[in-house]
């Protein structure tokens, strides 16, 4: 067994996962299948003051990669270009060539540099970007939309096998907004495999979400469902029992607890940006977005 094996961030879920439960670090190296020193030198390395955290872990490793020199030829960047052509975001296309199987593959970050070096030069593969403004810029929904619901569970009371996407059939569900308030769409994505289902309505009114999540779900048995905290969600016990699933709720404004559905939301923007309004919007449009969606690469958030 190589030693100093790198981890994948699937890997470092694990990881986490399993120093809660409280077993060594032979054992836990021992599952995952890599050498005990690479687990004691991930954990030195990528440990931060609240403690071991994944997706920390594995952004500190990818900017330490991403320091490393590459040389990446005209071809290479040729064919980052046709991704970022069919909205790859750079962190997809990054996955993706990993996924292929190339030996130099280029950090997000550096993706980022080369499309703004571009745009510097005149050039306008910004333009292919989510958000063209900033590098990333972080989605926050509207907050005027926060409201009490009653009877809600909270997301700290969601099982950790929801937390650790460890199955599927765990849902995270928000709204999308037109412009002036003129249509809206409800969005639900699996966290594990992010198949995203998307429901056009003329309203956010509480009865037309909830009839919407229903009628997306029925048949799919899901095992929860976490929503944010938006009083279109108010009918979530009706929701719960017809689909005889969990609702949980992320904490007020911290999107962050449902990063898969707000990316997923940010992605769905490529297509109906914020100027748009969405009651115009055909089954046949959203079906195509739907398609686009579930048939590219998916970064866990």
């Amino acid at each position: 067994m190589k030693h100093y094996k790198h981890l994948t961030q699937e890997q470092r879920y694990q990881i986490s996962a399993l120093m809660k439960t409280g077993i060594s670090k032979s054992e836990i190296s021992r599952i995952i299948g890599v050498h005990k020193a690479t687990i004691y030198r991930e954990l030195k390395r990528n440990t931060g003051q609240r403690g071991y955290r994944p997706k920390q872990a594995n952004n500190l490793a990818v900017s330490r990669k991403a320091n490393n020199a590459q040389t990446i030829s005209d071809f290479g960047w040729a064919y980052i270009e046709e991704l970022l052509s069919r909205k790859y975001s750079p962190e997809q296309i990054t996955g993706r060539l990993r996924f292929l199987g190339w030996t130099n593959v280029p950090s997000h970050e550096r993706i980022y540099q080369y499309i703004y070096a571009d745009k510097q030069a005149g050039g306008k593969l910004y333009q292919h970007l989510r958000c063209q403004k900033t590098y990333r810029k972080r989605g926050y929904a509207n907050q005027d939309r926060r409201g009490q619901i009653a009877n809600r569970i909270d997301i700290t009371e969601r099982p950790a096998s929801v937390d650790n996407r460890e199955r599927l059939g765990d849902y995270e569900g928000d709204t999308v907004v037109g412009k002036h308030h003129r249509g809206v769409l409800v969005t639900l994505v699996d966290r594990v495999s992010r198949e995203t289902k998307i429901k056009c309505l003329p309203n956010r009114k509480a009865e037309r979400v909830k009839e919407a999540c229903i009628e997306m779900l029925l048949g799919e048995n899901p095992l929860s469902i976490t929503f944010d905290n938006g009083k279109e969600f108010a009918q979530h016990e009706e929701i719960a029992k017809s689909l005889k699933t969990t609702i949980y709720f992320a904490k007020p404004y911290h999107s962050w607890e449902r990063g898969t559905n707000e990316n997923t939301n940010g992605l769905i923007r490529q297509f109906l940006p914020k100027s748009a309004t969405l009651d115009k919007v055909t089954d046949d449009e959203i079906k195509a977005i739907e398609d686009n969606l579930n048939n590219r690469p998916r970064k866990v958030l």
